[in-house]
């Protein structure tokens, strides 16, 4: 036993032993939050979880039934590592509602896009290799990134998603430095956290970007079919092939439970995906695929995507009004589809260190900096509208508005910041600020 293993610092006796990327592997705090959502007591806008029991529970019993009436012995074996191919010409359809038009043979299922994200990070990225993404991010994606012992350098954002001119520096320092960019990651569309959508304009640029500058686009799009009023732009896939990896689950449009995702890649990635899937799981579960498939194939799919959409959008417009009722002084994000609202908080508070406080009075949100790999997103909170009730989610943000006055009275206290309406701020889109120098 080595000098570190006795040291006593760490209880863990086999500490010594792991491979260095282990060290990438952190408690997200996301994931840390569902324990403390499960409190009935505790009104949760943490976590990004669907509201499944809007889906009528006899379309998925029937369709289960169905499947094992009629497929059960093929449903319950392995199966092929690419997925079955009906259930990959089915999602064709789902993402042609994007603009995307495909061959199923370049679809690879996975055990939800979570899984598609690993699989590409574990082909392309070495230590020390740079991703690029907005910042903010996905907070799980990031520990996915930096367990691959990838760096993350965060491109700022606004109101109207990934600033291009902001990319064209970042890329162009990043090159001057002499590093080494294996891929964009992106959420276009209603993003997590941000809950702001790329236009159309940066979209075509931002491909244009990508290809000047040899760098692989991922696109993550979970959210994209969960529009309010207007759908948003067409997919970055539908415009370019061979420099993009699109990435869908059917987590978000009909429930989580199934684990079944998949990845659009160009014809040699999607080699490679398939081999790697096989590496790593043998294949997607054959059930989960084959009663999403006949669930697809029987059921009014697109109408309960509306469903959704109806549920979602009327908990987003409860939140926002909650938000201008009881703390008209902060700033924040208004999403046209999606999960999350992103706040903005006055400058003397830190989103992380005041969570302690908000879990005693009963009322959980993200942290901003669960979010950013750099450290930042102190000032910033994360509230998911998907799964509270209306009623809800309004005891939440009234809990919060107390939550903040109370930690801002303590520090004008000790401190003299000021009241919450003093220390308001300007920017009703209140992320770092564009770093073009």
């Amino acid at each position: 036993m080595n000098d570190r293993a006795q040291s006593g610092n760490n209880l863990d006796p086999w500490f010594n032993h792991y491979a260095e990327r282990a060290a990438g592997l952190r408690a997200s705090e996301v994931r840390a939050l569902f324990a403390v959502a499960s409190r009935p007591e505790v009104v949760s806008l943490a976590g990004g979880m669907p509201f499944v029991s809007a889906l009528p529970r006899d379309l998925i019993q029937g369709a289960m039934d169905e499947v094992m009436r009629t497929e059960g012995p093929v449903a319950l074996q392995y199966g092929s590592g690419q997925g079955v191919p009906k259930l990959r010409e089915q999602i064709l359809e789902v993402m042609a509602l994007e603009g995307i038009r495909a061959h199923a043979d370049d679809v690879v299922v996975t055990t939800g896009s979570q899984h598609a994200l690993e699989l590409v990070s574990k082909l392309f990225l070495d230590p020390g290799d740079v991703v690029i993404s907005e910042g903010p991010s996905y907070v799980t994606a990031m520990v996915i990134f930096r367990s691959y012992q990838a760096d993350i350098d965060h491109v700022p954002m606004d109101e109207h998603g990934l600033i291009p001119e902001a990319l064209r520096q970042h890329i162009a320092r990043l090159k001057a430095a002499g590093r080494t960019i294996k891929f964009l990651y992106t959420i276009p569309s209603f993003h997590n956290p941000a809950g702001v959508t790329l236009s159309w304009e940066r979209r075509v640029e931002i491909l244009q970007i990508a290809r000047e500058n040899d760098i692989l686009v991922l696109e993550d799009n979970p959210y994209g079919l969960l529009y309010f009023d207007q759908p948003a732009p067409d997919a970055m896939r539908s415009v370019e092939e061979d420099g993009v990896i699109y990435l869908g689950t059917f987590s978000k449009t009909l429930a989580p439970g199934f684990r079944t995702g998949w990845a659009l890649a160009p014809h040699a990635i999607r080699e490679k995906l398939v081999l790697a899937n096989e590496a790593a799981v043998l294949s997607p579960s054959s059930f989960s695929q084959l009663v999403i498939s006949k669930y697809l194939e029987t059921a009014d799919w697109k109408g309960q995507i509306d469903t959704f959409r109806g549920v979602y959008k009327e908990r987003k417009e409860t939140m926002i009004s909650a938000l201008g009722e009881y703390l008209p002084e902060l700033t924040w994000t208004d999403p046209t589809g999606g999960f999350y609202v992103w706040v903005t908080l006055p400058e003397p508070l830190d989103s992380k260190a005041m969570l302690p406080r908000a879990v005693k009075e009963l009322v959980a949100y993200t942290p901003g900096t669960a979010f950013y790999g750099d450290g930042g997103g102190q000032q910033n909170i994360r509230l998911s509208f998907c799964y509270p009730t209306p009623d809800q989610i309004r005891l939440g943000i009234r809990r919060l508005s107390n939550v903040l006055r109370g930690e801002l009275e303590l520090l004008d206290t000790f401190a003299g910041t000021g009241s919450l309406a003093s220390a308001r701020s300007s920017n009703r889109f209140s992320l770092p600020p564009t770093d073009l120098n």
